[in-house]
């Protein structure tokens, strides 16, 4: 008897069918972008060798995701969740009205999130470069672009968040958990 047959048995209904929605490279690059930006971020003012190879090892991570974006697999290109301004407005509209549309890739909103932050981080990602060059060094103007863009980034991150939470509510499926698997569920 399989797994499958005594879950059916056992529970009376059939599992959900899964499909494969963010390819290991796309889930690599997340995590590990959400935790060298943590330490980044920790690490500022006080570890800069940790902060600068940090800093270095998230800008190689955005140069990959962009590539990626253009020629990975069909969920993890721009193209596939990047939707107009106006298409965003209404599903986040939908989203307050607790009717938005389920997708099995990145949401309207998602999509604009992902570019809202690629673009903060590379700000930082280009300041924080700036301010280890001799035209730049103690820049202290710089240094707060630097830190705006950080902050601004960790303000984006929370409404990802909320965002992830509130998807995984309405539409009852654990995103987190999908994002760490690639897998979610067909319907």
């Amino acid at each position: 008897m399989s797994a499958t047959n005594q879950l059916v048995q056992a529970g009376g209904a059939t599992p959900p069918a899964m499909v494969k929605v963010w390819d290991p490279l796309v889930r690599v690059f997340h995590w590990s972008l959400a935790t060298l930006f943590l330490v980044a971020y920790a690490t500022g003012d006080d570890i800069e060798k940790v902060h600068i190879a940090a800093g270095y090892t998230i800008a190689g991570l955005v140069a990959f995701r962009v590539i990626w974006g253009l020629i990975g697999p069909q969920h993890a290109r721009f193209s596939n969740f990047l939707r107009s301004p106006a298409a965003t407005f209404v599903y986040l509209r939908d989203v307050a009205m607790f009717r938005a549309p389920r997708y099995i890739g990145h949401n309207p909103a998602g999509g604009a999130m992902i570019v809202a932050l690629l673009i903060m981080i590379t700000g930082s990602c280009i300041t924080g470069y700036m301010m280890t060059t001799d035209a730049y060094w103690g820049s202290k103007a710089l240094e707060e672009v630097h830190e705006a863009f950080a902050n601004l980034t960790i303000g984006l991150v929370a409404f990802h968040v909320l965002g992830v939470l509130i998807a995984s509510f309405e539409h009852r499926e654990n995103l987190v958990k999908a994002m760490f698997t690639g897998r979610k569920r067909a319907k």
